[in-house]
């Protein structure tokens, strides 16, 4: 599983995983329609090219979903812990 791969990796402090999202989307010409799972990584902007390569080598589709979204802000308490478990 991707989202263990992270976490024992310590690419990841944490990851959500969002069960049975229903996408819908343009591929090789057609309109395709699955359910997936979302995962939602935190991390330190850092690991980025790392993950990326990981969820690569290890996902079952061509061209896998990853992108990165700023964190604006946190408490200083978590944003601390997430920095501390992803090394």
């Amino acid at each position: 599983m991707i989202a263990e791969l992270l976490i024992n990796d310590k690419k990841a402090a944490c990851v959500n995983i969002v069960s049975r999202v229903h996408s819908l989307f343009r591929w090789k010409g057609k309109i395709d329609s699955v359910h997936e799972s979302l995962l939602l990584v935190k991390t330190r902007a850092s690991l980025l090219s790392e993950i990326i390569s990981l969820v690569k080598e290890a996902h079952s589709y061509e061209v896998p979903e990853i992108i990165a979204l700023p964190v604006v802000g946190g408490s200083e308490e978590y944003v601390r812990w997430l920095d501390n478990a992803c090394r």
